[in-house]
Formats: structure tokens, C-alpha cells, sequence
């Protein structure tokens, strides 16, 4: 419990350094900003390696030579992989829920390295333009777009069904890359940070577009679930 205790005030504190000095890349160009972002992984790396005694296992790096436009769709255990992804991918945004751009600071980063945001569980004018939007920011971006099937942060045992919306984003002529991790078993949602332990972090064959949205939805849950299944 101690060592949890100060693995939070050390990430978080330096998380809150980073941010501080990277408040000028807010008005210059976005790769700065995610610059920034790369640097929270790393430190959030660092954190776990030296305070919790984590090792950080990377399967499937030949997975990543994809030469199109592709998105990641991951499975969301954990604060890790929203900081640690970017270390691997460069420029990546993400779909969010819209408290989280709505942190001072915080939130402002997320929105300029392009972050698209959504309320959940309401429909609103903003929700209703929300595939066009993303579409723009797809277009527009160098890197790619992450997102969690799951919805938002479950335990390492939940098996929750995928978000529909999953299926619509692949039906935008992208590429798709699963990406499995338990991060869930080291630093679960809820609760202390457990050390001596590896985060592992699967890094799965492209699905490539074109296949029938409702097959694509269903096969990648399989998919990524039986990888999770063997990660656990």
C-alpha cells in the first residue's frame, strides 16, 4: 500500500511537471504537443520500473509495419495504456469521454493533438455530428487513431461487449490493429498498484478493411479476448 502510495504521488507529480513545461507547445505545432505526450509514457514507464518493480513485456512489434491509414483498437484496463501507447505510436489521438477534455490543462493537451470527445450515454447535437467530426480528424492526422472497444476502463476478468461504434469507425476504408494488454493485473482501475509483475502488451496481425461490419465487430472481440485470455 505504501509503495502504491508513492508510485501515484511520483507519476502524478511529474505528470503535472510535464505539463507545465510543455504549456508553450499549446500554441505551436501539434507534433510538440505530442512530444509531450511520448514524454508521459516514458515516465509512467519509468514510475513502474524503479518504484514498483514492473516490467513492461512487448509481443508482436513486427505487427506495426503498416504503410495505410489504420486505427488501433485496444483493450482499456488501465490509466497506463493512454500514457504508455504513445511511446510506441507516433502522433496518436484518441477518442475520449468528454470530462477528461474538460480538465484545465490537461484536457487542453488532448485537444491539440486532436482528441475527439464524446458524452456518453446522452445523445446531443455534438454526438450527432461526432462520425463526421472524427472522420475529419482521421483525415487530417499523420498518426493513428486509438480506440477502446470496451467503452472505458474494465477489470481484467469483465468480458463487456465491444461498442457498436467500433464497427462504424472500420467502415471508414481503415485498416485495423488489435492491441491486447493486461495492464489491469498491475494497475487496475480501482485500488493500489501491484508490484513485482509484467504489464504485457500484444501487439496483433492487421485486420485489413472491407469485411462485413457485423462479422469485423464479432471477430475482433474474439480475437482480442482469447488474446487477453492467454495474457492473463
Amino acid at each position: 500500500m505504501i509503495r502504491s502510495a508513492i508510485f501515484k504521488i511520483v507519476f502524478y507529480l511529474g505528470l503535472i511537471t510535464i505539463c507545465l513545461i510543455f504549456l508553450p507547445s499549446l500554441i505551436l505545432p501539434k507534433k510538440i504537443a505530442s512530444y509531450g505526450g511520448k514524454l508521459t509514457g516514458h515516465w509512467a514507464f519509468i514510475c513502474l520500473k524503479f518504484i514498483m518493480s514492473v516490467n513492461v513485456i512487448i509481443e508482436g512489434k513486427e505487427n506495426l509495419q503498416i504503410n495505410k491509414k489504420f486505427f488501433i483498437a485496444c483493450t482499456h484496463q488501465s490509466a497506463f495504456e493512454t500514457f504508455y501507447l504513445q511511446t510506441i505510436f507516433n502522433s496518436p489521438f484518441f477518442i475520449l469521454k468528454k470530462e477528461l477534455i474538460d480538465i484545465p490543462i490537461f484536457g487542453w493537451y488532448l485537444k491539440k493533438i486532436g482528441c475527439v470527445s464524446i458524452k456518453r450515454n446522452i445523445t446531443t447535437r455534438d454526438n450527432l455530428d461526432f462520425f463526421d467530426n472524427l472522420k475529419n480528424s482521421i483525415l487530417s492526422s499523420n498518426g493513428p487513431l486509438i480506440i477502446f472497444p470496451q467503452g472505458t476502463r474494465v477489470s481484467f476478468n469483465e468480458r463487456t461487449d465491444f461498442k457498436k461504434g467500433t464497427s462504424r469507425i472500420y467502415d471508414l476504408n481503415l485498416t485495423c490493429l488489435p492491441v491486447v494488454i493486461n495492464s489491469g493485473l498491475v494497475w487496475p482501475k480501482s485500488g493500489n498498484v501491484l508490484p513485482n509483475r509484467d504489464i504485457k502488451i500484444s501487439i496483433l496481425k492487421p485486420i485489413a478493411e472491407g469485411a462485413e461490419k457485423r462479422d469485423f465487430i464479432k471477430n475482433l472481440q474474439n480475437l482480442m479476448y482469447r488474446e487477453l485470455d492467454r495474457l492473463v
